[in-house]
């Protein structure tokens, strides 16, 4: 890691930065001289800091705050090391680092090592998941009273229309998305295909899979904040709010994995279309933990505004082959590429923590044996279905209660979500809805 600040003189500065439980960038600014200890010795800020509500306040009653004194953990760069940033208009590097006790251990409280625990499991039966994710997100003129598509840099024009997959619409950002895919090369996010999507200024990117899920998940955040700071510097904003527009679809972040076994195969091949015993396991864990985990996949209280039948999200609980109104679709295409595609998510999630959930509930449902109900055709908003909840409050007691939950996460990790997420939710209601959109904007 030292090498990379001895190759790149012109970094003058560096942040380091962990992603707290909101998904949210917490971390210091550092003179590029002095980023050596980092490295060597890593940094310490309060524990409580990785459990901050979405406005970066404490939580009350938290016992990470007063009650134990608010005592420091020790953050270390994870493997992924420096990484450039290109959105910000001086030679600058973030270094990725995520939180250990004083003695060693994990912070339990940390989502990235949530996520690390989950793929542990894994390993310990001899499998490796390989995951992707694609990434909705709209691109925003918030410098008025109301929120808009921005300008075109190419027309001059406003386009106030929905375009699926329109190159036209592309091509009016074609500055942008140069840029975007220019800088992405840079951070070493393999960002593929993009397209316009349903809604008003929306766009949608997928990364390419990995069968490493830990980088995945750590593409998908350092994606999130790219996007959002090129958009800034473009004169714009880009949001992955759930619901920014209520006449319009919101936005996704879809994730698709398959499991390795120790010889490279994927034990979700059968060599047909059905797929393997162990895809089956794997969807009844994903069916059997989605009620429970929603507030995993819809953490704000804007993200239920998404959760509305024939809006391009799910919200009856089944699965299907190659059919996008089931919560769990099988694609279809080549059987050594048999993967499950979970559609669940908001783009406003932790990638972290949604990731850890789906591949946590797979994992449950193979360790089981569990069989799956029969996989639905038609429709699925026409159907009398299990439903995934749509009302913050109710996910936020759902996922408090669940016997599920704790086979995938660290109780500490659920208490404190759970205490963030009442904290917000008690405080979201004191604001109006254009407050609300304000906050969600930038943050999510």
């Amino acid at each position: 890691m030292q090498n990379y600040l001895r190759k790149n003189p012109q970094v003058h500065s560096i942040r380091v930065a962990a992603a707290d439980l909101n998904g949210q960038p917490r971390g210091k600014r550092i003179p590029a001289r002095f980023a050596n200890k980092v490295v060597s010795e890593g940094t310490r800020f309060p524990l409580s800091v990785m459990n901050l509500d979405i406005w970066g306040e404490d939580i009350d009653d938290s016992p990470l705050v007063f009650e134990t004194g608010d005592r420091d953990g020790i953050l270390r760069p994870t493997e992924r090391g420096f990484v450039p940033m290109p959105w910000l208009s001086s030679p600058s590097a973030l270094l990725p680092i995520w939180m250990y006790r004083d003695d060693g251990r994990p912070f339990e409280g940390d989502p990235r090592h949530a996520l690390a625990a989950v793929l542990n499991r894994y390993k310990a039966l001899g499998l490796r998941p390989v995951a992707a994710v694609e990434l909705e997100f709209f691109l925003i003129d918030d410098s008025g009273k109301s929120l808009q598509v921005p300008v075109s840099p190419r027309s001059h024009k406003r386009r106030k229309a929905a375009e699926i997959m329109s190159i036209r619409a592309l091509d009016a950002f074609d500055t942008f998305f140069g840029d975007l895919y220019d800088a992405c090369e840079e951070m070493d996010i393999p960002a593929d295909t993009a397209i316009s999507e349903a809604g008003l200024g929306q766009f949608e990117i997928n990364l390419m899979h990995q069968n490493d899920a830990l980088r995945a998940a750590d593409d998908a955040w350092l994606f999130k904040m790219l996007l959002k700071g090129m958009a800034r510097r473009h004169g714009f904003a880009a949001s992955f709010m759930a619901k920014p527009y209520e006449d319009y679809s919101g936005s996704g972040l879809h994730m698709h994995f398959s499991v390795l076994n120790e010889q490279g195969e994927n034990v979700f091949d059968d060599g047909g279309a059905r797929g393997t015993d162990t895809l089956r396991h794997a969807v009844a864990g994903c069916l059997s933990a989605m009620h429970d985990s929603a507030l995993i996949f819809a953490p704000h209280g804007n993200s239920y505004d998404r959760l509305v039948p024939g809006n391009h999200a799910p919200t009856g609980i089944c699965w299907a082959y190659e059919n996008r109104t089931a919560a769990l679709r099988i694609p279809s295409g080549n059987p050594s590429a048999r993967r499950i595609e979970h559609r669940v998510a908001g783009g406003d999630v932790n990638p972290y923590l949604m990731m850890a959930a789906v591949l946590g509930a797979a994992l449950n449902g193979i360790e089981d044996g569990k069989e799956p109900p029969e996989p639905i055709t038609g429709n699925a908003y026409d159907m009398d279905l299990p439903q995934i909840p749509t009302d913050w409050g109710e996910a936020i007691d759902v996922f408090a209660k669940s016997k599920i939950m704790p086979r995938i996460f660290d109780p500490g990790l659920i208490r404190n979500f759970v205490l963030t997420k009442r904290q917000e939710l008690h405080y979201m209601a004191e604001l109006s809805p254009t407050e609300q959109v304000d906050i969600y904007l930038d943050t999510v």
